[in-house]
């Protein structure tokens, strides 16, 4: 992640329970994610910088279609995340994958990237468009800029008929904005590349649709993340009831509706970098 002065404050935190829930999030997201990947020329033998690394989901999936050939540098800004991170590559004995604890603003290298990625990180940056055109400088001509980010408004128009689960994601799309993020990022993907100095990005939509389970967890546990920014904002809480069986009455009601139940949308949009022009 870029640098504190360069981001809003991270609203979802850095504790071991939201390390998990990021866990759990990538088993629902991964396969979106890598078909996204390799549509955009993500593949075997290259050189990808990861931004926003987290616990190390997608510098993991990464390394995977670059192969043994190819190699991931992760950025993250926040040390205990590269721990686990580290961690979990060890753990499955990825030898073409590095962390480094670094700021957007303060990458460098001689060595250019043939891709930069990165899922769910431009909408916590206040001036996304400047970190493009600075994430672009480490890309070699012809490389891949790839991002995928979300948007709220089709999932809450899907899952109207289910007033519970409205309810937690209307708290959790409030309680983001209101710390600073773009919860629509996705959608402006295709102005703020060309503003960037990018060429106009190919662009795609997926939502996952979970079983009622999956998808209990999945807007249940972003809603226990988010709990505390929630009360901080004076948001009320009093629609969605007892919290201990909250995530059980979501379930029940996602299972009554008889209709699946979606997650968040995600917009990934694509580019490659123009050749430098002939001097």
């Amino acid at each position: 992640m870029p640098p504190t002065n360069s981001t809003v404050p991270y609203a979802l935190g850095y504790t071991d329970a939201e390390h998990e829930r990021l866990i759990r999030q990538a088993a629902l997201l991964t396969p979106l994610t890598e078909r996204f990947f390799r549509e955009a020329g993500i593949g075997t033998g290259q050189r990808v910088l990861d931004l926003g690394s987290g616990v190390g989901d997608v510098a993991i999936l990464a390394s995977r279609l670059v192969g043994p050939s190819g190699e991931v540098v992760g950025v993250e800004r926040d040390t205990r995340s590269i721990a686990k991170a580290r961690a979990r590559v060890t753990e499955e004995a990825l030898k073409n994958v590095t962390f480094t604890h670094s700021d957007v603003c303060e990458l460098s290298g001689e060595r250019l990237f043939d891709a930069v990625v990165g899922r769910f990180i431009l909408q916590f940056l206040p001036d996304p468009v400047a970190a493009l055109r600075s994430l672009s400088q480490l890309i070699r001509p012809g490389g891949i800029i790839a991002f995928q980010e979300p948007s709220w408004r089709p999932i809450v128009a899907i899952a109207a008929h289910l007033p519970l689960w409205t309810a937690c994601a209307s708290l959790i799309r409030e309680s983001l904005e209101r710390s600073g993020a773009n919860t629509e990022m996705g959608l402006e993907l295709s102005h703020i590349y060309p503003q960037a100095g990018l060429p106009a990005p190919t662009l795609q939509m997926e939502i996952p649709l979970a079983d009622d389970a999956c998808s209990a967890q999945w807007i249940y546990d972003l809603f226990c993340t988010l709990l505390p920014q929630i009360r901080g904002h004076n948001l009320s809480v009093e629609e969605v009831g007892d919290l201990r069986t909250l995530e059980k009455r979501i379930q029940n009601e996602a299972a009554a509706s008889k209709i699946a139940v979606p997650c968040v949308a995600m917009v990934g949009a694509w580019c490659r970098k123009p050749a430098s022009p002939a001097s």
